[in-house]
């Protein structure tokens, strides 16, 4: 996959939210195309409770960056334009929060 700032069409190129919205969207749950303003549309869970296919979202100073957790200590994201989508372990950066959408 390719990283695409603002891109939101898997396939073509997606960033960080917009590979986080066109998943869930496949789920039919529709999310803001904004990691910040993701984590309003779920509900609020500390990162100790995360489960497969909760968001985790990271950024210094508010959020600006979002990942879908898989499981095993690790996520899959729209990491950047020359990483593109890949996985990494959820503490690479230190998350702001978590999110669950999905019962």
């Amino acid at each position: 996959g390719r990283y695409v700032w603002g891109g939101a069409t898997l396939g073509v190129g997606v960033d960080c939210s917009g590979f986080t919205m066109c998943i869930y969207a496949r789920y039919g749950v529709s999310l803001p195309h904004s990691s910040s303003a993701q984590p309003n549309s779920g509900t609020r869970i500390s990162l100790s409770e995360v489960q497969p296919g909760d968001l985790i979202f990271y950024g210094s100073g508010g959020i600006s960056h979002v990942a879908i957790y898989i499981g095993g200590g690790q996520i899959v994201h729209a990491a950047n334009a020359r990483k593109g989508i890949i996985v990494s372990g959820m503490y690479y950066m230190t998350p702001i929060c978590a999110a669950r959408y999905l019962s």
